[in-house]
């Protein structure tokens, strides 16, 4: 087994820009990639949830893969890929080795509340694929909880490599690096991300990046090298935008504050509906204060 880890670092789970007509930009999204890599992220994670995977066609999502990789390199991208079916989710990892990328981010079954042998029976199949697999534990959205003792037999059983935590117990970076010291942990959500650096992670699948790219990369070498003074000051400055990355409204949110840096948000695919006018002016003005700051 190689050492190679290529979700190691910052890798941005990167929206997608959407024109007005709903329609994807991929020359958009192309220059998107380029640009967080040029601002000193390590890679991007295509069709994730900020990405709207569920609402893209097959056509629209095997592209974006191979957008991201024709812009910045397989090596830096990492694609999700979630899918009702295990066949399907080994369909497009495989998608995912063809386009040139080294590794994938895989959810549990997400269609329905799947038991442990289901969930390694899942992730079995997708390792099938023959790229290194990163799981993904959002036990919110999924309502399945990869626990640290399921993911210890995922690594023991050799289908996983890391794991993006989003769960918000950060005291599950221990238990994890007790039962599976050599499973890398990535930090999943962005207002944990001092905490679970702090507690060893290698990486971090990050949301605000899209936005704030340099201050978040940052912030985090700051945290993972122990400087914590750093650290701390640019987390307090960050953490009211951060905790988006959190809530439901996370996508509009991320890229309302794209749009206000003079990035490309745009608007979302539905179900997802625009934020509520006070919900838009919260985001607004923390992002105007992290720009006054000097953190665009």
């Amino acid at each position: 087994m190689t050492d190679h880890r290529p979700w190691r670092g910052v890798l941005v789970a990167t929206a997608l820009p959407l024109n007005d007509d709903l329609s994807v930009n991929y020359d958009r999204y192309a220059e998107h990639c380029a640009w967080l890599v040029g601002n000193g992220c390590d890679g991007v994670v295509p069709n994730g949830s900020l990405g709207e995977y569920q609402v893209l066609t097959p056509v629209e999502r095997a592209r974006v893969v191979e957008t991201a990789v024709a812009a910045i390199g397989g090596r830096r991208v990492m694609p999700g890929v979630a899918a009702y079916g295990s066949a399907e989710s080994r369909r497009w990892a495989e998608q995912a080795g063809e386009a040139g990328c080294e590794a994938v981010m895989l959810l549990p079954p997400n269609a329905y509340r799947a038991d442990e042998r289901s969930v390694v029976a899942h992730y079995a199949e997708v390792a099938q694929a023959g790229l290194p697999v990163v799981a993904y534990n959002n036990p919110i959205d999924t309502k399945v909880d990869l626990v640290p003792e399921l993911l210890a037999r995922l690594h023991g059983e050799g289908h996983i490599r890391g794991v993006k935590e989003f769960s918000g117990d950060v005291r599950r970076a221990y238990r994890i690096a007790e039962l599976a010291p050599e499973l890398d942990l990535l930090i999943g959500a962005d207002d944990v991300l001092l905490e679970l650096a702090v507690a060893g992670a290698k990486g971090w699948v990050a949301g605000y990046p899209n936005a704030l790219p340099r201050a978040s990369v940052e912030l985090y070498h700051a945290a993972v090298a122990g400087d914590l003074d750093t650290a701390r000051g640019l987390y307090r400055q960050l953490h009211p935008l951060l905790r988006w990355d959190s809530r439901v409204e996370f996508v509009q949110a991320i890229k309302l504050s794209m749009d206000l840096v003079g990035r490309h948000g745009g608007p979302c695919r539905p179900p997802r509906v625009p934020l509520l006018p006070e919900q838009e002016a919260a985001v607004r003005a923390a992002t105007e204060k992290a720009v006054a700051a000097g953190l665009a």
